[in-house]
């Protein structure tokens, strides 16, 4: 109810030098206490004076705050939504470029695998040419496995005591009875390759036997027929394989 007004009708009396609490207290005790108040009232009301529109303004912006706040928490709700859905287009995007990865991987894997079958293709096509040159090669020699093992036979049983020259002339004249017989063999036969292999061959070179086809001839009959055999050596040569040979089989020589 305080105006201002009353205020300024109060002020020359709130200006006098007396007017204040000690000179009311000794004039009229009991009342210097409205002396105090009237001071109070007067201070208060051009206090107030000042705050009210400062309350009216924080009410004012206080509305404004609480309706930002809430476009703030529905701009919140909002963004969250949408981080939501980002982040599930997220997961779809990841999880496809995943599957493009895996794609890719076997996609690579699968185009290695048809370049090694290219390759290995390429590669079987000549096989195929020597497997059947190689089968037709094995057909022809089950066909003249007798005529070959008759030979062979020959050679181990009766080539012993002749020199090379004539020990091909016997091949020839068996080979010819052959021939009347209609026994097949391999023209080409190659006897001391089908008696012997060439590692055995190294091995005897290295005991002492010489590596020309006659020595060589004589090493498979001495180790391959059923009789005895009897060396003719002049040259020592034989002795000298036989001993290297047989040393580790406990051999006793005599003379």
């Amino acid at each position: 109810s305080i105006t201002g007004e009353t205020v300024e009708l109060l002020e020359p009396y709130l200006d006098m030098e007396d007017y204040n609490l000690e000179t009311a207290k000794k004039v009229c005790g009991n009342v210097a206490g409205l002396c105090s108040w009237t001071q109070a009232m007067a201070y208060f009301y051009g206090i107030n004076k000042e705050v009210l529109p400062l309350k009216a303004n924080l009410a004012l912006q206080e509305g404004r705050l609480a309706a930002a706040q809430t476009e703030l928490n529905n701009a919140q709700i909002q963004l969250d939504e949408k981080q939501m859905e980002l982040d599930q287009v997220q997961a779809m995007y990841d999880a496809a470029m995943r599957e493009k990865q895996d794609l890719l991987d076997d996609a690579e894997a699968c185009r290695r695998k048809m370049n090694n079958a290219t390759a290995l293709i390429e590669g079987l096509g000549g096989e195929k040419l020597r497997w059947t040159e190689s089968s037709k090669n094995f057909q022809n020699q089950i066909i003249n496995l007798v005529g070959n093992v008759l030979l062979a036979t020959g050679f181990l049983s009766y080539s012993g005591p002749f020199n090379q020259e004539y020990r091909n002339l016997l091949i020839q004249l068996w080979k010819k009875e052959m021939d009347n017989s209609k026994i097949p063999y391999s023209n080409d036969l190659n006897l001391t390759g089908m008696l012997v292999d060439n590692a055995t061959v190294g091995e005897w070179n290295l005991q002492g036997l010489p590596n020309d086809d006659l020595s060589v001839q004589n090493g498979i009959i001495v180790t391959k027929a059923s009789r005895y055999p009897l060396l003719i050596d002049p040259q020592g040569q034989g002795k000298t394989w036989i001993k290297n040979k047989e040393k580790n089989n406990g051999l006793q020589v005599s003379s």
